[in-house]
C-alpha cells in the first residue's frame, strides 16, 4: 500500500510538470502569436532590405564616378579613394545580406518552435476523425512554409518594396529615365498580375490532387501484406497512376504558363535594359548626359527590374506557400481541441454520462443517441449489443477522444474530453480494438513514451501477465519494436497494449475487444487484471466479443441503435435477454 501512495504521489507530481510542458493555447491566439513572429521579423527584414538596396547603388554611383571623375583628372588618388569606399561598402552590403538571410532562417525556427507541437497536437485530432493523410499533409506544410521563408523567393517582393530608391535616382540622372524605369516596373508587376491569373487555379488544383495522390498510396501501404497476399497490386497501381498522372498534368500544365510568364518578363526585362541603354546613348551623343551617367543608368535599371523579374519567376512558390499557411490555419481552427490547461488530481468519484449524444463530422444522423448513466469506483461495466450499435463510439466518447456533440461525460465532476490531456493521461487507460504499438522499446511503450519508472513498468508488466513473455524476448523490456522492428503477434501486442493501458494504476479504464487476439491463456491473465482494477478501486468499461470475459462484470449495459436497451446488475441483465435479443458475442463501432 505504501508503493502504491508513493506511485499515486508521483503521478500527482508529475502532472503539473507535464501539464506546463504540452498546455496549447487556443487556435486564435496561436495564429496571432504566428503573424506576430512573422510580421515582426518581415519588419526587421524590411529595414535591413532599405539599407541593402542603397547599397546597391554603390556599383553605378562607383562607374559613374570613374568615368566622370577620375578618366577625366587622371587622378590615382581619387581612383583608390573612390575604391576603397566601394570595397567598403560592398562589404557592408554583404554583410546585411548575411543578417537578412540570418532573420528569415530565424523566423522559419521561432514558427516552427511556436507551431509545430500544436499542429501536431491537431494532427492527432484530425487523424482521430478524419484519418491519417489529414494529419501527415499538416506536418508537411509545416516544413514546405519554413523551407519558403529561407529561401531566396521571399526577399524578392521586398526588394521591389524599395523600388523607389532606384527610381528616384534615374529621374535624377534624366527624366526620360525615370520614366523608362516607371513604366518598366508597371509592365513586370503586369506580368506578375498576368501570371497569378493564369496559375493560381491550377498549382492550388495540382497541389490538391498531389495531395490526394500521396495520400490514397499512403494509406494503402498500410495494408501491404494484404495487397501481396491477394494480387490486388496491379488494380492498386493502375487507381495510383491514374490519380498521378491528373495531379502531374496539373502541374504541368501551371508549370508551363508560370515558366512561359517568367520568359515572357525575363525577355522584356532585357529589352527594356538595351533600350534604356539606347535612351543614354543617344541623351550623352546630344550632351544632356554624360558617358558615366550613360552607365550607371544601364546598372540601375538592371537592379531596378531584377527583384520584380524574380517575383514572377517565383511566384508558384508564393501561391504554395500561402496553400500552405492556409491549410494551418484550417488544421488548428477545425481540429485544435480546446481545453483545460489546469492540470486536475486524481479522481475519487463517479463517472456520470449524462444525455450524451454524438454525430460525426457531416453527418445529421447521431451514433449515440442521449444515453445517461453511472458507475463508482470499483464497478465494472460490459458493454454489450449488435454490430453498428455504437459500442465502439461510447467507449471513445467515454475517454475523452472524441468530442460529445451534447452532453457529456464527467469523471468526479470533472468533463473527460475538456480534461487538460496530459494529467488526465495519468489517470486513465485505454485499450482500441486495433492495438498499435509505437517506435521505441516494449518499456518505452508501456511507459506511455515518458520517463519510465522501472517499478512501475513492472508492475504493469505482471498485472498484465506479460513480464514472462517480455523475458523471453531477444532484449527484454529493451526489445525495439514498432515499424521495421521486433514482429510480435496479434496476441502480445495486445497484452503490451494492456499493461499500456494499467500503466500507473488508472482510475478509469476503457477496454475495447480486449480478449480479442487472446488465447484462453491470456484470457484468463485479462480477467485476473480487470479484478486487480476493480480491487484497486478503478471503474472499467469493457466491451469484448467473447461473452466469457463478462464473467468479471458487476453490471452490463445493452446498446442497440445507440441507445440503452437495458442496464443494471449482470445476472439480472442476463436473465432477461432472450434468444431474439442482443447477443453478446456481437461486435459494434
Amino acid at each position: 500500500m505504501s508503493d502504491t501512495r508513493q506511485n499515486h504521489a508521483n503521478g500527482k507530481s508529475n502532472v503539473g510538470k507535464n501539464a506546463a510542458t504540452h498546455a496549447v493555447p487556443a487556435p486564435r491566439a496561436l495564429i496571432l502569436r504566428a503573424r506576430r513572429v512573422f510580421l515582426s521579423g518581415l519588419l526587421y527584414a524590411v529595414l535591413l532590405s532599405a539599407c541593402i538596396n542603397l547599397l546597391q547603388l554603390t556599383v553605378p554611383l562607383y562607374m559613374l564616378q570613374v568615368h566622370d571623375r577620375v578618366l577625366n583628372s587622371r587622378s590615382m588618388d581619387t581612383l583608390v579613394m573612390l575604391s576603397i569606399l566601394a570595397a567598403g561598402a560592398l562589404i557592408v552590403f554583404g554583410i546585411l545580406e548575411f543578417i537578412r538571410a540570418l532573420s528569415f532562417q530565424a523566423m522559419g525556427s521561432a514558427l516552427v518552435r511556436r507551431l509545430n507541437l500544436p499542429i501536431l497536437t491537431a494532427a492527432v485530432q484530425a487523424s482521430v476523425d478524419q484519418g491519417l493523410p489529414k494529419a501527415t499533409q499538416a506536418l508537411r506544410d509545416l516544413t514546405e512554409l519554413r523551407t519558403f521563408l529561407t529561401s531566396s523567393a521571399v526577399s524578392a517582393p521586398l526588394d521591389a518594396a524599395w523600388s523607389p530608391i532606384f527610381l528616384t535616382v534615374l529621374f535624377l540622372l534624366h527624366p526620360v529615365f525615370g520614366i523608362i524605369g516607371v513604366v518598366s516596373v508597371i509592365v513586370l508587376v503586369a506580368c506578375g498580375v498576368i501570371t497569378d491569373i493564369l496559375t493560381r487555379s491550377l498549382v492550388k488544383d495540382a497541389n490538391q490532387a498531389n495531395i490526394e495522390a500521396v495520400s490514397k498510396i499512403g494509406s494503402t501501404l498500410r495494408h501491404a501484406e494484404v495487397i501481396e497476399a491477394m494480387g490486388m497490386l496491379p488494380a492498386l497501381a493502375r487507381r495510383w497512376r491514374t490519380a498521378q498522372m491528373n495531379a502531374l498534368d496539373l502541374m504541368d500544365a501551371g508549370g508551363m504558363r508560370s515558366r512561359a510568364m517568367g520568359t515572357i518578363a525575363r525577355t522584356l526585362r532585357f529589352m527594356i535594359q538595351i533600350g534604356a541603354l539606347g535612351a543614354g546613348t543617344y541623351l550623352a551623343m546630344q550632351q544632356e548626359i554624360t558617358a558615366g551617367a550613360m552607365i550607371a543608368t544601364t546598372i540601375i535599371v538592371g537592379r531596378l527590374l531584377a527583384p520584380f523579374d524574380h517575383v514572377v519567376e517565383t511566384w508558384r512558390q508564393w501561391v504554395n506557400a500561402i496553400g500552405n499557411w492556409q491549410r494551418i490555419q484550417a488544421l488548428l481552427a477545425q481540429n485544435l481541441a480546446v481545453r483545460q490547461t489546469m492540470p486536475t488530481p486524481r479522481p475519487h468519484g463517479d463517472l456520470i454520462i449524462d444525455k450524451l449524444v454524438y454525430a460525426a463530422p457531416g453527418v445529421e444522423m447521431p451514433i449515440i443517441k442521449g444515453i445517461s448513466f453511472s458507475l463508482s469506483p470499483g464497478e465494472v461495466l460490459g458493454i454489450v449489443g449488435p454490430s453498428a450499435a455504437g459500442k465502439s463510439t461510447l467507449a471513445r466518447l467515454m475517454i475523452g477522444i472524441v468530442k460529445p456533440t451534447s452532453g457529456g461525460v464527467f469523471l468526479d465532476g470533472n468533463n473527460v474530453y475538456l480534461w487538460e490531456r496530459s494529467s488526465f493521461g495519468e489517470i486513465a487507460g485505454y485499450l482500441p480494438q486495433s492495438v498499435a504499438l509505437l517506435d521505441g522499446t516494449i518499456k518505452d511503450n508501456i511507459a506511455r513514451m515518458g520517463e519510465s519508472d522501472p517499478h512501475r513498468v513492472l508492475e504493469a508488466a505482471r498485472l498484465a501477465d506479460v513480464h514472462e513473455m517480455v523475458g523471453r524476448l531477444p532484449l527484454g523490456y529493451d526489445t525495439p519494436v514498432g515499424d521495421g522492428r521486433l514482429t510480435l503477434s496479434g496476441g502480445q501486442r495486445q497484452r503490451i497494449g494492456l499493461a499500456r493501458c494499467l500503466y500507473n494504476r488508472p482510475r478509469l479504464i476503457v477496454l475495447d475487444e480486449p480478449n480479442a487476439n487472446l488465447d484462453a491463456v491470456g484470457e484468463r491473465a485479462l480477467m485476473r487484471a480487470i479484478e486487480q482494477a476493480r480491487d484497486d478501486g478503478a471503474i472499467v468499461v469493457m466491451i469484448a466479443h467473447r461473452p466469457t470475459i463478462m464473467q468479471v462484470a458487476d453490471k452490463l449495459l445493452v446498446l442497440e441503435n445507440g441507445r440503452i436497451t437495458q442496464f443494471g446488475p449482470r445476472t439480472d441483465v442476463v436473465a432477461s435477454i432472450t434468444p431474439t435479443g442482443p447477443k453478446m458475442g456481437a461486435t459494434g463501432s
